[in-house]
């Protein structure tokens, strides 16, 4: 076989593939959640934006109240959360593309938003984060709840078990049946002991809620669960400051509100809570069969970093402030210690790659784009590759074709792999 007909067997490859995608129907994904999934700040937060659809970028250009969407900070310095956002969705379809996979991806995120507060529209009455989740008929649906809305009582400031659990249940109800439903939330929860128990009012528990009936329901649709990630925030001892106010070096300011002191931590360790949210994402997951599964974003942090390749500890100096630790291993989270950095953002991706599609996320290669884009070096996204990877249970790495022989037989193998994920 000379290589001359490789190449020539490949490029037919290639094209049949091209042609078999084109005329074949898009895979549609929504990705439901908060600034866990928009990404918080750039280059995550806006990156690969034009082919993402952005469902509540005309909310926020009507109404953007509650939501960043101005700078903040000393002197004009600080963040932004300017719309279309791309985020971990931008990051997740420009693999898809990578890999010959035709994904229409959509995000209906709002920063802090709870799955609750997505299915009751409490956010204001101009974001109907519902209506997009009605607004079409998805191939898939991913959720990300409130990062640590999931947790037992007492766990976080958010935790809300009870809670998470109901309107997890109720978005799989809404968008695989989709019936109208009136109903108050004692209802929902048992009682009114139950209710008031999450801790609502006797008032929000008796209230009636109506949710119309979801024209777009479809009980093929995928319903995927994200688990989140542990929070050094929530571990390590350190003084409340406020990262989006920043000086002009981007060190955050201490906050010398009422608010101002220690912070209240929860866990002894990020294993400890990592432990916890697996388990609640897993039960409920376990609990419903509309789920199609849990996509262990959470999981593949704690192995970045029980495996030595990620920061676990040393986010804070001696005074409870922040710092940025330079020994040399990948950070996964941003200023905050609770939202994800680039590096974090790209692993969330990856899990969700490989989660979603079947395929081996070291099948991307050291060379993918969006790691490239991202300013993430090759032998630091072939290692968070790894990371996933294993997490997802492929445990031999994939060699990096060095012939037209062996990109040949990959190109046949990721054919293969294609054409199983989309069965």
């Amino acid at each position: 076989m000379t290589l001359s007909f490789l190449r020539q067997s490949a490029l037919g490859l290639i094209c049949l593939s091209a042609g078999a995608a084109a005329l074949a129907t898009p895979t549609t994904i929504l990705f439901v959640g908060n600034s866990y999934t928009f990404g918080r700040v750039d280059p995550v937060m806006s990156y690969n934006a034009a082919k993402v659809h952005d469902l509540t970028a005309a909310f926020n250009a009507l109404n953007p109240s509650g939501t960043n969407s101005y700078p903040v900070g000393t002197a004009g310095f600080g963040s932004f959360e300017q719309h279309p956002w791309g985020g971990v969705p931008g990051v997740f379809k420009k693999m898809t593309d990578q890999a010959g996979l035709d994904y229409e991806v959509s995000l209906s995120t709002r920063n802090a938003a709870s799955l609750r507060g997505q299915f009751l529209n409490t956010a204001n009455a101009t974001w109907d984060l519902r209506g997009n989740v009605a607004s079409q008929n998805w191939s898939k649906v991913v959720l990300q709840e409130q990062s640590d809305a999931a947790l037992p009582s007492g766990k976080g400031k958010n935790a809300n078990l009870a809670t998470f659990n109901a309107y997890a249940d109720q978005f799989e109800r809404f968008i695989h049946n989709g019936a109208a439903q009136t109903y108050t939330e004692a209802q929902l929860f048992g009682s009114l002991a139950a209710c008031m128990a999450t801790g609502l009012s006797s008032a929000s528990c008796n209230l009636s809620r109506v949710i119309p009936k979801n024209n777009n329901a479809n009980a093929n649709t995928q319903i995927y669960l994200e688990q989140s990630w542990a929070r050094p925030d929530m571990v390590e001892a350190h003084m409340i400051t406020t990262p989006d106010r920043t000086t002009p070096n981007g060190a955050p300011i201490v906050d010398t509100s009422s608010a101002g002191g220690a912070a209240t931590l929860y866990y002894g360790s990020l294993a400890g809570m990592t432990a916890d949210l697996h388990k609640s994402f897993f039960d409920k997951a376990a609990s419903n069969s509309g789920f199609a599964g849990v996509v262990p974003v959470g999981d593949a942090f704690q192995r970045a970093v029980d495996q030595g390749l990620a920061l676990g500890q040393g986010f804070y100096d001696a005074n409870g402030l922040y710092v940025e630790p330079s020994d040399g291993r990948t950070n996964l989270w941003w200023l905050d210690r609770t939202h994800a950095s680039k590096y974090g953002s790209y692993l969330s991706a990856l899990t969700l790659f490989g989660s979603i599609t079947g395929l081996d996320p070291q099948s991307l290669g050291r060379q993918e784009q969006a790691a490239a884009d991202l300013g993430i070096s090759a032998d630091a996204a072939w290692a968070l590759q790894g990371v996933a990877a294993a997490q997802l249970g492929f445990a031999v790495a994939v060699p990096e074709p060095a012939t037209w022989g062996l990109s040949l037989a990959g190109l046949l193998l990721l054919g293969l792999r294609t054409r199983q994920a989309k069965a």
